[in-house]
Protein backbone atom coordinates (compact mmCIF):
# COMPACT_ATOMS: atom_id res chain seq x y z
CA UNK A 1 0.00 0.00 0.00
CA UNK A 2 1.03 3.59 -0.75
CA UNK A 3 -0.44 5.23 2.49
CA UNK A 4 1.97 7.09 4.39
CA UNK A 5 -1.09 7.41 7.77
CA UNK A 6 -3.22 4.22 8.94
CA UNK A 7 -5.55 4.13 11.98
CA UNK A 8 -6.53 1.11 13.38
CA UNK A 9 -9.55 1.22 15.85
CA UNK A 10 -10.03 -1.76 17.60
CA UNK A 11 -11.48 -3.78 20.65
CA UNK A 12 -11.97 -7.92 21.77
CA UNK A 13 -13.86 -8.58 19.01
CA UNK A 14 -12.70 -6.82 15.79
CA UNK A 15 -10.16 -4.45 14.15
CA UNK A 16 -10.88 -2.11 11.93
CA UNK A 17 -7.49 -0.91 9.85
CA UNK A 18 -7.74 2.59 7.58
CA UNK A 19 -4.59 3.36 5.45
CA UNK A 20 -4.94 7.39 4.89
CA UNK A 21 -4.04 9.25 2.13
CA UNK A 22 -5.16 12.91 1.19
CA UNK A 23 -7.31 11.64 -1.13
CA UNK A 24 -7.90 8.03 -0.82
CA UNK A 25 -8.76 5.51 2.17
CA UNK A 26 -8.20 1.56 2.24
CA UNK A 27 -9.94 -0.08 4.76
CA UNK A 28 -9.39 -3.55 6.17
CA UNK A 29 -10.96 -5.55 8.88
CA UNK A 30 -9.44 -8.40 11.13
CA UNK A 31 -11.11 -10.49 13.58
CA UNK A 32 -9.72 -13.13 16.04
CA UNK A 33 -10.22 -16.70 15.38
CA UNK A 34 -12.48 -17.38 18.48
CA UNK A 35 -15.05 -14.89 19.61
CA UNK A 36 -14.60 -12.76 22.40
CA UNK A 37 -15.62 -14.52 25.96
CA UNK A 38 -15.08 -12.10 28.92
CA UNK A 39 -11.38 -11.88 29.04
CA UNK A 40 -11.39 -9.83 32.01
CA UNK A 41 -13.58 -12.26 34.33
CA UNK A 42 -11.82 -14.92 36.34
CA UNK A 43 -15.10 -16.70 37.41
CA UNK A 44 -15.20 -20.45 35.59
CA UNK A 45 -11.78 -20.38 34.97
CA UNK A 46 -10.24 -23.62 37.02
CA UNK A 47 -6.92 -21.30 37.40
CA UNK A 48 -8.28 -18.48 38.56
CA UNK A 49 -6.55 -16.24 36.32
CA UNK A 50 -7.79 -14.09 32.54
CA UNK A 51 -7.83 -15.95 29.39
CA UNK A 52 -4.95 -15.31 27.63
CA UNK A 53 -4.15 -12.81 24.82
CA UNK A 54 -4.67 -13.89 21.39
CA UNK A 55 -1.26 -13.49 19.60
CA UNK A 56 -2.53 -14.29 16.38
CA UNK A 57 -4.81 -11.69 16.40
CA UNK A 58 -2.69 -9.16 17.12
CA UNK A 59 -0.21 -10.02 14.38
CA UNK A 60 -2.62 -10.09 11.75
CA UNK A 61 -3.37 -6.49 12.77
CA UNK A 62 0.19 -5.84 12.83
CA UNK A 63 0.45 -7.58 9.27
CA UNK A 64 -2.22 -4.92 7.90
CA UNK A 65 -0.38 -1.65 9.13
CA UNK A 66 2.26 -3.09 6.22
CA UNK A 67 3.37 -0.18 4.27
CA UNK A 68 2.21 2.52 6.97
CA UNK A 69 4.86 5.25 7.92
CA UNK A 70 2.93 6.61 10.67
CA UNK A 71 0.01 4.30 12.70
CA UNK A 72 -2.57 5.45 14.65
CA UNK A 73 -3.84 2.94 17.52
CA UNK A 74 -7.24 4.11 19.44
CA UNK A 75 -10.33 1.72 21.15
CA UNK A 76 -12.64 2.19 23.70
CA UNK A 77 -11.08 -0.69 26.16
CA UNK A 78 -7.80 -2.28 26.79
CA UNK A 79 -7.36 -4.19 23.27
CA UNK A 80 -4.90 -1.30 22.23
CA UNK A 81 -2.79 -1.40 25.04
CA UNK A 82 -2.24 -5.15 24.43
CA UNK A 83 -1.26 -4.72 20.99
CA UNK A 84 1.34 -1.54 22.00
CA UNK A 85 2.38 -4.65 24.32
CA UNK A 86 2.25 -6.95 21.12
CA UNK A 87 4.46 -4.47 19.28
CA UNK A 88 7.45 -3.92 21.79
CA UNK A 89 7.41 -8.16 22.35
CA UNK A 90 7.04 -9.13 18.84
CA UNK A 91 6.91 -6.74 16.19
CA UNK A 92 9.96 -4.40 17.23
CA UNK A 93 10.24 -2.29 13.37
CA UNK A 94 6.63 -1.46 13.79
CA UNK A 95 7.12 0.19 17.34
CA UNK A 96 8.86 3.51 16.24
CA UNK A 97 6.20 3.80 13.31
CA UNK A 98 3.41 3.89 15.98
CA UNK A 99 2.88 8.03 16.90
CA UNK A 100 0.05 8.16 19.30
CA UNK A 101 -2.83 5.54 21.13
CA UNK A 102 -5.82 7.26 22.10
CA UNK A 103 -9.25 6.33 23.59
CA UNK A 104 -12.46 6.20 21.04
CA UNK A 105 -15.63 4.68 21.50
CA UNK A 106 -17.31 3.13 18.91
CA UNK A 107 -16.85 6.11 15.68
CA UNK A 108 -18.05 5.43 12.56
CA UNK A 109 -15.74 4.95 9.48
CA UNK A 110 -16.14 8.57 8.79
CA UNK A 111 -15.37 9.87 12.02
CA UNK A 112 -12.58 7.46 12.51
CA UNK A 113 -10.74 9.17 9.09
CA UNK A 114 -11.96 12.16 10.27
CA UNK A 115 -10.44 12.05 13.63
CA UNK A 116 -7.09 10.02 12.47
CA UNK A 117 -6.73 13.11 9.74
CA UNK A 118 -7.26 15.61 12.18
CA UNK A 119 -4.52 14.05 14.87
CA UNK A 120 -1.71 13.53 11.95
CA UNK A 121 -2.14 17.46 10.70
CA UNK A 122 -1.70 18.28 14.62
CA UNK A 123 1.37 16.24 15.02
CA UNK A 124 2.69 17.47 11.96
CA UNK A 125 2.46 20.96 13.02
CA UNK A 126 3.96 20.08 16.41
CA UNK A 127 6.81 18.79 14.95
CA UNK A 128 7.51 21.40 12.23
CA UNK A 129 7.81 24.54 14.76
Amino acid sequence: MSHYHAVVWLDHNEANIMHISPDDVEKSVVSPATPHRNLHRKRGSVSGSRQPEDQNYYHEIVEALAGAAEILIVGPGQAKLELIKHIHSHDQGVSDKVIGVETVDHPSDAQLVAFARKYFVAKDRMLSQ
